[in-house]
This record gives structure tokens, sequence and C-alpha cells, in this order.
């Protein structure tokens, strides 16, 4: 395929030495580091055609003069399977400020609340993009937004205000000839470009003894629409949450609550408040394994009083002096017994090139992983990183 050849092509460039760039600490300070990757995953039932397609180089530049700098990263795309998809994409792009308590960020940013891994409870700030629903690296699935965001440090303790004058929401697969597609699905409009609807919120953290946890504030949207008498639409809403993490020896137990004030639902009322509930336990058990268990559940207050479940399970382990790193990760689907699990080999063939095999298993018969029941895959990825 072509993506193929043109993965070689900038894999082989990428890898040609280039000079390093001065460094002096009174003049303005230049960095420029990146990565290139490409991702192919084929599907195992019939019609056995592809699933992804995609290659990308990842450029990040960051400018600094003092307490004073600039960070931009960009994506340079070839998507084979989903041609719009395929270009320059920009990231990240903001100016900060920062010395010892205070750091202050403007612009196009990622920001990540609590304490879950890969579950969405008070972290929901910047939203996904499931155009290739999770075959993609889930901090590549977070969804940058413009945003006003300060923070104030001290050492048992800290305080972070977020603005977001223009919100940024949910990316779904709606076309069909995407191989992730979730079929038709009325998005709606998004709300209009004005004061009264931008987001903001607080967060609030202390580093303990024993223990760190947070006290969290959000007045947001609804990021996924939500169908509602056949239209698509997005709600006001409020978040309050709180998270904390308790290391014990081998352990670290995590959990975390947030609670959705006057939330959008599709059925069977339009507005009502939901609760969510996390458990976490990871475990490092040595001699490079470890182990991590979450359970999340989801109480809808209105009418039937609907409850969801959702867990993950992480095992991973590294061999051959660090260099080959073996992991399943999966999704379960309490309420309605789906699965969606990935194993993974990461080789790396030295401190920049790595290269990965991987099998994603997909098997519900309803629910949230019904849809994708039939695309289990098997993928290939190579990664340079400069």
């Amino acid at each position: 395929m072509k993506s193929i050849f043109f993965s070689v092509i900038v894999l082989a460039l990428c890898a040609l030495p280039h000079p390093a760039l001065a460094q002096d600490e009174d003049s303005l300070r230049i960095s420029v580091k990146g990565f290139v990757d490409t991702y192919h995953a084929l599907r195992l039932e019939r019609p056995n055609d592809w699933m992804s397609s995609r290659t990308r180089v990842r450029g990040e530049l960051t400018l600094e003069r003092g307490n004073v700098g600039a960070y931009v990263s960009a994506n340079l795309v070839h998507n084979a399977i989903l041609k719009d998809r395929s270009g320059l994409q920009l990231r990240e792009a903001y100016a900060y400020y920062s010395d010892q308590h205070w750091d202050l960020r403007a612009g196009r940013q990622i920001i990540a609340w609590g304490v879950a891994d890969a579950l969405r409870l008070t972290d929901i700030i910047s939203p996904m993009d499931y155009t290739e629903f999770l075959a993609q690296d889930y901090d590549d699935i977070r969804i940058p937004v413009g945003a006003l965001r300060l923070r104030y440090s001290r050492e048992k303790w800290s305080f972070e205000a977020v603005a977001i004058p223009v919100s940024s929401f949910f990316e779904l697969p709606t076309d069909n000839d995407n191989p992730w597609s979730i079929g038709s699905l009325p998005i709606g409009a998004e709300p209009g470009r004005k004061v009264y609807n931008m987001e903001y919120g607080g967060r609030l953290s202390f580093f303990l003894s024993g223990i760190d946890f947070s006290l969290s504030a959000l007045h947001t949207w609804n990021k996924q629409t939500v169908i509602i008498d056949g239209v698509g639409a997005y709600r006001r809403m409020t978040m309050l949450g709180a998270d904390c993490s308790i290391p014990l020896g081998q352990f670290v137990v995590r959990g975390e609550v947030a609670e959705y004030l006057d939330e959008a639902q599709s059925l069977p009322s339009t507005r009502a408040a939901s609760s969510n509930a996390l458990i976490g336990i990871d475990w490092y058990a040595g001699n490079d394994w470890s182990l991590s268990a979450q359970y999340a559940h989801k109480y809808v207050a209105s009418g039937d009083h609907r409850n969801t479940g959702l867990a993950t399970f992480r095992l991973s382990k590294d061999l051959l002096h660090n260099t080959l790193a073996l992991q399943t990760f999966a999704y379960i689907d309490v309420t309605n017994g789906g699965i969606y699990n990935r194993l993974s080999a990461d080789y790396a063939l030295n401190d920049q090139l790595h290269a990965m095999l991987g099998f994603d298993y997909f098997h519900a018969d309803k629910g949230i992983f019904s849809v994708y029941k039939k695309n289990s895959e098997l993928f290939v990825k190579l990664k340079y990183s400069f």
C-alpha cells in the first residue's frame, strides 16, 4: 500500500543526523523533538480488510526565555483509509509563564484531571476523538481545548483555575466508509460562541504524607451528543468531583467521585443528575511486573434509576533488560457483558526505534462494544523518536 511506502521514506529521512541547536542560558532557548510512527491493522474476520493504515510525523517546538515561553505541537498525517484525516493537524499551541509558584498557560492545550486510568469521571475538560475508536494511544484520543489555565503551587497544595471560551466536543465516526463507523447519528448544533456559553472551573489539590487528594468543580457541557426526541443535543451541566491516591507499600489505591448536576439524558427524561464513582488499585509486584484494576459505576437518578458499570484490567511485564514490554489492557462492560482487550508486545530496537505487534479483541452482543464485535484485528506499529 502507498501508506507503507510513505512510512519507509519518512522513517529514513528522520533517521538522518541533524545539527544540535545552540543553547545559551541568557538568550532564547529552542527545543525541537518529535517522532514518526506508522500503524497498520488488519481485520481478522471476513472480509479481512484494512481497519487502519496511517503514518504520522509529530513535531514539538518549545521556545523559552527566562520564565516566558511558547509550545507548539503538530502532526503531518497520511491516512490511507480515512482520506479526510490526511494533512497537517495542529495539536497544541500555547504561550506560558512559569516560576516557582505560578504557572499560566493560554492557548490550545490538553487538560487532564483526576486519577483514573483511561476512564472519565472528573477528567471531562478535553473531549475525545473516537474516529478510530480506541485503536489509538489514549493520549492521542484526547482533543486539545482553547483555554486559559492558571495554577498556583505550594509545597503541600495547589490550586488550578481554567476558563474555556469556546468548547470542543467529541468527534464520532458516522461515515459508513469508516470501518469504525457507529452509523448515522444526529450530532446536533454546537453551542454558539457566546461569553455566557464558556466553560469554567477549578481544582484544589493537597499533597500530604500518605495521601494525595483533590476537589474540583466545572461548569461545562455534555461533550458527547445526546439524542433527545430524535435530535442531537448539547446541554449545560455542572460537575462536582473529588479524587484521592493512597500509596500502601507495593500498592496504590485510587478513588474518584463525580456528581453531574442536570446532565443531559436520552431516556427516560431529558435532564437528570448522575452519580459516578471509581475505585482502582495498582500493584507494583517487583521484577518488572505491574497490575492495575478499576471499576467505575454510574447511577442516573431518573425514571428507572439506571445503573451501569465499566471496569478495566491491565497487566504488564518487562523482559530482556527492559527492552521488551508485554501488556494486556481490557475494558469490560460489566452491565452488558462485552469486552475490548488489547494485547501488545513493544520491543525497543534502540533508544529511538520501537516496534510493536498487537491484537485487539472485541466480544459483545449488546452495549458499547457490540457495534465493533466484528472488528477484532492484528496490528503492527513502528515508532522512531528524535
